[in-house]
């Protein structure tokens, strides 16, 4: 078996591999794309190895196969930027969460601190009494 029909095999493993992922809805929108991207690459340039033969002096690059490896850096330095400013969204999104229900609970605390005892329903006491309400 020769490498571009390996790289051929590993491409379309790759591709069938992540949409399967995509479907169970284990793999999402952004993140799918970035491998179905990888999935391609792999398969256009193990099928087709003298691309990096007319791109290389392009690129300014003496030793063609080297081509492959800088495009392969270069895209994980990307990805890692991009999941570092997601995980950074998701991390201030998760602090202003915290902060909202903090100020929820503080709200519902003066809330029912002001209410008279007789107003509560007996089937829903107060959560901090650690009661379950009756069956």
């Amino acid at each position: 078996m020769t490498y571009q029909l390996t790289s051929l095999v590993i491409g379309i493993m790759l591709a069938v591999t992540i949409l399967v992922l995509v479907r169970r809805a284990h793999l999402h929108g952004p993140h799918a794309i970035w491998w179905i991207g990888l999935a391609a690459g792999i398969i256009l340039l193990g099928t087709w190895p003298r691309l990096t033969d007319l791109i290389a002096p392009y690129l300014g690059v003496s030793y063609p196969p080297i081509v492959a490896v800088i495009l392969g850096f270069a895209l994980m330095l990307v990805k890692m930027m991009s999941m570092d400013l997601e995980r950074s969204r998701q991390e201030q999104r998760l602090r202003r969460l915290a902060q909202r229900l903090a100020l929820l609970e503080a709200r519902i605390e003066a809330t029912s601190s002001l209410a008279p005892e007789s107003s509560r329903h007996p089937y829903h006491p107060d959560p901090r009494d650690g009661q379950a309400p009756p069956d």
